[in-house]
């Protein structure tokens, strides 16, 4: 019988972690919940809170609510959704991850330094994403998203720029961006770029990258709506090409498992453990019934 892993390093981040903390006391206690978007970017933990009671809903829906509980997901928000749920009587259950806090404050302290000059805020991240909205949303939604190393070019090389990062963003990825600043930019100006990136995340990619090499089969569990799941699939099938991206139990039934040894599970930091454990067994009852 193969030898079968789940990474240890996989699934939630804390952050993830209490928020769904903070939604499952509330339903413990049979409270009518709202959650503003997808509590996490995986469709099958979202069912499953649901199932115990939470109500999805999109900020066209927030909009028309009063004196209901509303869940701020970890992603954050910005501070005109803090002050319409004030207007409609909201209460809010505020479940913002601790190192997004940290980040919004760090950018509208700098926002504030400098909205009268020509300082441009620059946010690493993409454009639409729940957590980037509530980044730009600290500057009165000035700053400039740059998602890809030809976005920089959207930036006047000639004013002074401060750069942030979105908290799941590659740290590959923002150093590129740093360095292509640093060669374009006017050297007479100041520029000022902070390494926001959670260490949760980017410490993930070298520890997928391991957990890939020491397996023969990797089956990377994540909903194909999440951005982390994506980057870190690609980082796992680079070193691995024997990887496969799955939603759940039932995307393994095409796959041949004969022959392997060491099979990895895998997953995003939006992949709950239990929908792995899931996929664990249903790879024990196909290997057990080719046997």
């Amino acid at each position: 019988m193969a030898r079968i892993e789940i990474d240890k390093h996989s699934g939630y981040c804390f952050g993830v972690v209490k928020a769904i903390t903070k939604a499952e006391e509330q339903l413990l206690n049979k409270e009518e919940l709202f959650c503003l978007g997808d509590i996490v970017h995986n469709n099958m933990e979202v069912e499953r809170l649901e199932n115990k009671g939470m109500k999805t809903i999109r900020y066209e829906d927030f909009a028309t609510l009063k004196n209901k509980k509303v869940l701020i997901r970890a992603h954050g928000e910005p501070p005109s959704t803090y002050k319409l749920a004030e207007e409609q009587g909201l209460e809010l259950v505020d479940a913002t991850c601790p190192v997004v806090i940290n980040l919004q404050r760090r950018i509208r302290k700098a926002y504030q330094e400098h909205k009268h000059d020509e300082t441009q805020i620059v946010i690493f991240g993409k454009p639409g994403h729940a957590e980037v909205n509530g980044l730009v949303g600290q500057t009165e939604n000035k700053a400039i998203v740059v998602e890809h190393l030809p976005d920089v070019d959207r930036i006047d090389l000639s004013k002074p720029i401060i750069l942030f990062s979105q908290t799941t963003k590659s740290l590959d990825e923002y150093r590129l961006v740093v360095e292509k600043i640093k060669a374009g930019i006017n050297p007479a100006v100041s520029f000022e770029h902070y390494d926001t990136i959670c260490r949760h995340m980017s410490n993930r990619v070298p520890q997928i990258r391991n957990f890939a090499a020491a397996n023969d089969l990797v089956f990377f569990v994540s909903d194909a709506k999440s951005s982390n799941g994506k980057s870190l699939y690609k980082a796992c099938k680079e070193v691995n090409d024997k990887t496969y991206f799955i939603t759940g139990p039932h995307d393994i039934n095409e796959i041949d498992l004969i022959g392997f040894e060491r099979i990895g599970i895998s997953g995003a930091t939006s992949t709950p453990r239990w929908l792995m454990e899931e996929v664990r067994q249903e790879i024990e009852k196909k290997l057990a019934f080719s046997s």
